[in-house]
């Protein structure tokens, strides 16, 4: 059973990632539905904050379907200046030290260190996303290498693999969203 999960996971995920390209708000319908399964993989596979991660993109999914909902049109491509990446890579690298020790010790979880990393730059991406900043996808680069390793070493092939997907689409979605911001 769990591998039909999987797959209906990836399939839903795959359509999440290209419909955000476009900035299509069904995006995030597709998000939803790939994230809560993806939590009930991970919470299986010893990944407890990939877990806990994927059950917040589900209310995320509710959040960024209402932001590209309640716009009009399209809202504006914004960026954020150097200054904001380098803090809130600092907090996240912080925090990641901080909290890894812990949900090792409690959790027994694989890869304390990155999964905490990835948790929350993924929680920092998803947001960027739908407030339309050009950024995320840099942060979706480096999300999913990481979340490719993470998700393979713990045998889910078809999970690492829709992480690939991930990442190819990502360098479509900032090529596209870069010409976008280019051109206003």
């Amino acid at each position: 059973m769990s591998a039909w999960i999987e797959y209906f996971a990836v399939a839903a995920g795959i359509g999440y990632a290209l419909l955000a390209v476009r900035r299509i708000r069904w995006a995030w319908v597709f998000g939803g539905i790939s994230s809560a399964l993806l939590a009930w993989l991970a919470a299986r596979s010893a990944l407890p904050l990939q877990s806990a991660l994927q059950t917040v993109y589900v209310g995320m999914a509710v959040y960024g379907f209402w932001q590209w909902t309640a716009r009009s049109k399209k809202s504006e491509i914004t960026r954020w200046p150097l200054w904001v990446h380098a803090c809130v890579l600092i907090a996240i690298a912080a925090a990641s030290l901080v909290l890894s020790p812990a949900l090792a010790e409690t959790t027994g979880a694989s890869w304390p260190r990155l999964d905490a990393a990835v948790t929350g730059a993924s929680l920092l991406a998803t947001w960027m996303t739908a407030r339309s900043v050009l950024e995320n996808w840099l942060y979706w680069f480096a999300v999913n290498a990481a979340s490719m390793f993470l998700y393979g070493v713990q045998g889910l092939s078809w999970v690492a693999g829709l992480y690939v997907v991930y990442f190819i689409i990502a360098i479509f979605g900032w090529r596209e969203w870069l010409a976008e911001y280019r051109l206003r």
